[in-house]
């Protein structure tokens, strides 16, 4: 029995008859109080606990796999003050306050009142974004990254907007080559599929493409217009534009230059990945894969970063001149200092030492050189090693860590190197990259004993009692990661991630 102006959990419900017919009741049964809440509803804990909050995504999950090609209407009542509670303890406790100077510690303080009132301002519209404190990050090539701290409130509703609504609406419609910013897909995921891809496919020939400052970039008004396709509830979207124009604070001034996605930001990788989807992923296999391309092709992208495999030459000219009209109309352009066309696979060094020239170009995907090289019986092996540039820079880093440290006892530091290049490990230890490892553990030990005998002139430091803390406080340098064929196809079978097929 529906009861629509009270609360869903009244006592007024079904009563079954008396046992003296209908009329006059002799023994009319007490009516019982329902459960708290209805089931099946959205929130079924007040607890900080993703499964509270995660029938909503579910539903919208459900949805959208079923029924492809609507547009949903109704998704704003999912951001529930519990769903704002479990983004709030989601996020980093000692992440950098925005502009409003506000910590998470200090948003903990009163906090049922603060999300209760939170909730209130988004659902009433009187909620408005705060500008992103900006800073700027050094980059490698001696420029700035610019990223932007956003403030505490603006990052719990994003992380709510973001996990409940846009994740399972895109997550059924990105496809399989996607990998960057995604629930289950990680980097290493995107380089297996890499390997795979040219060593079963017929690739003679690799773009590797950059699109230059691609945050910076984007434009608003496409994105907004790609988001409607599936979004229809315009309070989403004026959400969505609120954090679009909130604009930065550099050093006590507001800025906002019309253009790009604000990054660092929580709701900012998603709405990248959404727009590169309608611009690049979705143009590529329906249009080059499925018609323009006369030979075998492979693409992986992580976020702005991809790497598409030709087996004509013609094929690759095509679709990189392709790619320029087609992103230029997106006001997005691909950064000509980092994008090559060069031959790749497993006929180009035979090819290039018929022609009288060196070995095959190397060419760079997520920290990894990736070359041309040769296994056992002189089958080609796609080989991979760190970016000798990114570890010299590691270790430049490291070198002016260890002058800070210099004075600190060995035992201690010795145990913080043992984190670092446990860290290392995990990322680099892939096959065919062993002896870069040791190489990359044997530089880091000689600046660690260089450093210590710096301490003072009578320093007598020996190596023998280096050698000592290195094998009690460091991993031995050993390959973790499995072969990319064997945890691609492993992954495929047990379906560890979501989307569309993972074959590039």
């Amino acid at each position: 029995m529906m009861n629509g102006m009270e609360k869903s959990d009244s006592v007024i419900v079904a009563v079954k008859s008396a046992n003296k017919g209908t009329s006059v009741p002799a023994e009319p049964m007490e009516p019982r109080t329902e459960p708290k809440g209805n089931s099946g509803s959205q929130s079924t804990r007040r607890a900080q606990h993703r499964e509270s909050v995660s029938q909503a995504a579910d539903r919208i999950r459900r949805f959208v796999q079923r029924e492809p090609r609507e547009r949903l209407t109704a998704l704003l009542h999912h951001v529930t003050v519990d769903a704002l509670r479990w983004a709030f303890f989601e996020l980093k406790k000692n992440a950098a306050a925005g502009a409003d100077g506000m910590t998470w510690r200090m948003y903990e303080e009163g906090l049922e009142g603060r999300l209760a009132d939170l909730h209130n301002r988004v659902h009433s519209g009187a909620y408005r974004a705060t500008p992103s404190r900006r800073v700027n990050i050094p980059k490698p090539d001696g420029g700035t990254r610019p990223l932007g701290v956003a403030a505490i409130e603006d990052k719990i509703v994003q992380k709510a907007v973001a996990e409940i609504i846009l994740t399972p609406i895109y997550e059924a419609e990105f496809l399989g080559f996607s990998y960057g910013f995604r629930p289950g897909r990680g980097a290493h995921d995107a380089l297996d599929a890499l390997s795979v891809g040219i060593m079963r496919r017929k690739i003679n020939w690799v773009v590797d493409c950059d699109i230059r400052a691609f945050f910076d970039n984007v434009s608003r008004s496409w994105l907004v217009r790609f988001l409607e396709h599936r979004i229809a509830d315009k309070r989403v979207i004026r959400l969505i534009i609120k954090w679009l124009n909130a604009g930065v604070m550099e050093a006590g001034e507001w800025k906002d230059n019309l253009r790009g996605t604000p990054q660092g930001s929580v709701v900012s990788p998603i709405l990248a990945n959404v727009y590169l989807h309608y611009v690049l992923d979705l143009w590529f296999q329906k249009k080059w894969r499925s018609h323009e391309v006369k030979g075998d092709t492979v693409i992986v992208r992580y976020a702005d970063d991809f790497v598409v495999g030709f087996q004509h030459k013609r094929d690759a000219e095509r679709f990189l001149n392709a790619a320029k009209e087609r992103l230029g109309n997106f006001e997005l352009e691909i950064s000509p200092d980092k994008t090559r066309l060069i031959e790749f696979g497993r006929y180009a060094t035979a090819r290039r030492r018929e022609r009288g020239q060196g070995r095959p170009e190397t060419f760079d995907f997520l920290g990894f050189t990736h070359y041309c090289a040769e296994a056992r019986g002189g089958r080609f092996q796609l080989g991979r090693k760190p970016v000798a540039k990114r570890m010299s820079r590691t270790l430049k880093r490291l070198k002016e860590a260890l002058r800070r440290r210099m004075h600190h006892k060995v035992e201690e530091t010795a145990k913080w190197l043992g984190k670092v290049v446990n860290g290392w490990l995990n990322y680099y230890a892939v096959p065919t990259s062993f002896r870069y490892l040791r190489r990359f553990v044997d530089r880091l030990a000689r600046l660690w004993h260089k450093t210590v005998r710096r301490r003072s002139q009578k320093d007598r430091f020996q190596w023998a009692s280096l050698a000592k803390l290195k094998g009690r406080h460091w991993p031995k340098p050993e390959i973790r990661h499995p072969w990319p064929d064997q945890r691609f196809a492993v992954s495929a079978v047990m379906g560890a991630t979501q989307g569309r097929s993972r074959m590039p």
